[in-house]
């Protein structure tokens, strides 16, 4: 670091913003070190890199450097916006929540379509552990926001904490129609429904495990997963003798592959002969 100057650090803090990289301990100790004497070389881009600065501070629990950010930003956008939600980042840190919230709820009252505010409040509702809350905020969040697939994911997840796996599915299920070529969807969808059990819910994994492979066959876990929901259904006391034998069918072919990838991987015989041990004791007798 000694080695390079101000406009190499300016890019390289530039570069750093495009790619939405955040390398906080880099960017206070370039800060610290050379950028801060050479700030109003800058131009307008300063202003960019005292935000940058001030997030990278607050990950670093540096709140002299917060301060002095805050201080420089607010003397120079009175009553910004983003330097209200800089503010409210550092009441989240300093964990005094009901002031970050206060702060975010004036900036929706101003702006209702920032969707960045949206989740600093319920990573706010995450951090204090007030899970339902923050299921019904993120509800609130994708009626406006229904295309937010990163935000569906995050719903899904809640639910599952909470360990309300039908309406986990139902998040999944949307996710799937808006992306039915992700393979991912299709895995998550099959490990809730295996989780969800009986004999709907083992058909169901059995069938979304299945596509997850038939996306990618690479999928490990999509191919475990395909096994155990095949050989669960085919020890069931309710399913058919012929859907016995389909699933029996489906569990020897996932089996198969799992043999066939660990092969591929050169693995010697002990370690082969361990998947084989493992496979046969997942098995349900």
């Amino acid at each position: 670091m000694a080695t390079r100057n101000w406009e190499e650090v300016r890019d390289l803090l530039r570069q750093w913003r495009e790619e939405n990289v955040r390398r906080s301990e880099e960017i206070v100790d370039f800060w610290l070190t050379l950028l801060s004497k050479h700030v109003n070389k800058l131009g307008d881009e300063k202003w960019l890199v005292y935000e940058q600065v001030c997030i990278a501070a607050l990950d670093c629990h540096n709140f002299i450097l917060v301060q002095e950010c805050l201080r420089t930003l607010d003397r120079q956008f009175p009553g910004s916006m983003r330097v209200r939600k800089l503010r409210a980042m550092k009441y989240e840190a300093l964990e005094r929540y009901e002031e970050a919230m206060k702060l975010y709820d004036s900036i929706l009252q101003t702006d209702e379509a920032n969707s960045v505010i949206y989740k600093r409040k319920i990573a706010l509702l995450k951090a204090q552990n007030r899970i339902p809350d923050a299921i019904k905020e993120l509800t609130e969040y994708l009626k406006k926001f229904m295309s937010d697939q990163e935000a569906w994911m995050e719903l899904c997840s809640l639910y599952i904490q909470e360990q309300d796996y039908n309406k986990a599915a139902f998040c999944m299920e949307e996710l799937i129609l808006s992306n039915p070529h992700n393979h991912l969807y299709h895995q998550r969808y099959a490990e809730i429904q295996y989780t969800i059990g009986g004999p709907e819910g083992m058909k169901l994994a059995r069938s979304y495990f299945a596509q997850a492979v038939k996306l990618n066959p690479h999928n490990m876990r999509a191919l475990f997963g395909l096994f155990l929901s095949a050989s669960n259904s085919a020890v069931s006391a309710k399913t058919t003798a012929q859907k016995k034998k389909e699933s029996l069918k489906y569990a020897t072919w996932a089996a198969l592959q799992i043999n066939g990838k660990y092969q591929e991987q050169l693995c010697d015989d002990s370690q082969l002969k361990t998947v084989e041990n493992m496979l046969t004791s997942l098995q349900i007798a």
